[in-house]
């Protein structure tokens, strides 16, 4: 998984008047939890642009000014009600012998049988819940939805891996293809490709 760098500075102090100072200095006050104990620190609010306002999973670095690093994910953030601003996040470190549990986007590839024939796909799962140790975390999970008629469903078990596993029940469904008034009958849709088979014979 890709991994991005925040250099921050450690905190000493964490009362409300110097968390204040921060925000209005552009700092996001933040803090690292599942060490020995909680590491506070800030970073300037635009690094966290690239971990925060994407759709993509990484993993993240916190360098400190001190020489100290920690291998983390982001485990919450807080916005602004009204300005969208970053409030706080709250980070989970890592370790390469301890399973984590991460939230995975969904990447759908192929064409649909069932879309071609005017189906429509709907996407229920744009990302999964997924527990792995670090090194086996992906970047995304595919989600191959060319065998997918109209009516079927991609559900999570055709997705399973031996590098991680999901955090879902066996009957969630990623995806699936829902009819349309355009849509060809499933059972058009095979009389449709036995006359096409026909024909190339």
């Amino acid at each position: 998984m890709k991994s991005i760098t925040i250099n921050g500075s450690q905190r000493e102090s964490v009362g409300k008047k110097a968390t204040k100072a921060l925000r209005n200095a552009g700092q996001v006050p933040c803090v690292l939890y599942g060490g020995d104990k909680p590491v506070h620190f800030s970073a300037d609010e635009i690094a966290f642009s690239k971990l925060v306002y994407t759709p993509n999973a990484h993993t993240v670095v916190i360098a400190l000014e001190n020489g100290e690093t920690y291998n983390a994910v982001l485990q919450d953030i807080q916005f602004h009600p009204v300005t969208d601003a970053i409030l706080h996040i709250d980070f989970y470190q890592l370790f390469e012998d301890k399973e984590i549990t991460m939230e995975i986007p969904v990447v759908l590839i192929g064409n649909s049988r069932g879309v071609k024939n005017g189906g429509v796909l709907r996407k229920n799962k744009r990302s999964l819940r997924v527990k792995a140790l670090p090194a086996n975390l992906p970047d995304f999970i595919e989600a191959d939805i060319t065998p997918l008629k109209i009516g079927g469903k991609l559900y999570i078990t055709t997705l399973e891996n031996d590098a991680y596993k999901f955090m879902h029940p066996d009957n969630t469904v990623v995806c699936q293809v829902r009819r349309s008034r355009t849509s060809v009958d499933v059972e058009d849709e095979d009389e449709e490709e036995e006359v096409e088979a026909a024909a190339a014979e």
